[in-house]
């Protein structure tokens, strides 16, 4: 089975940028769809982003879409999420996560692998 790590997250103020990485290992990144959740205090984990595992499918949830782009690297065993244009709102813990199919992207309870979280704190 694979394992993830996130890296990246940290404090920005608003208008910023920030990308998180998330590193994979035990099991080739190419195999698993990736996906990037968050979850505020208090609140639901929510979906962000999804990337198939050739890297030409997307899917954006509307609050990042257009600040936010996923992408990955199968040769680095690594993917990405570069934030920009950071708002309050998007302050939460980002997940990645992985899974083996390419359909209900949105749904973390579709996802059989996660990574421990880094926090993006976005300061007004």
């Amino acid at each position: 089975q694979v394992q993830l790590v996130e890296s990246g997250g940290g404090l920005v103020q608003a208008g910023g940028s920030l990308r998180l990485s998330c590193a994979a290992s035990g099991r080739t990144l190419s195999d698993y769809v990736m996906g990037w959740f968050r979850q505020a205090p208090g609140k639901e984990r929510e979906f962000v982003a999804s990337i198939s595992r050739d890297g030409k499918s997307t899917d954006y949830a509307d609050s990042v879409k257009g600040r936010v782009t996923i992408s990955r690297d199968n040769v680095k065993n690594t993917g990405y999420l570069q934030m920009n244009s950071l708002k309050p709102e998007d302050t939460a813990v980002y997940y990645c996560a992985a899974r083996n199919q390419y359909y209900s992207v949105r749904d973390p309870g579709r996802y059989g692998y996660w990574g421990q979280g880094t926090q993006v704190t976005v300061s007004s």
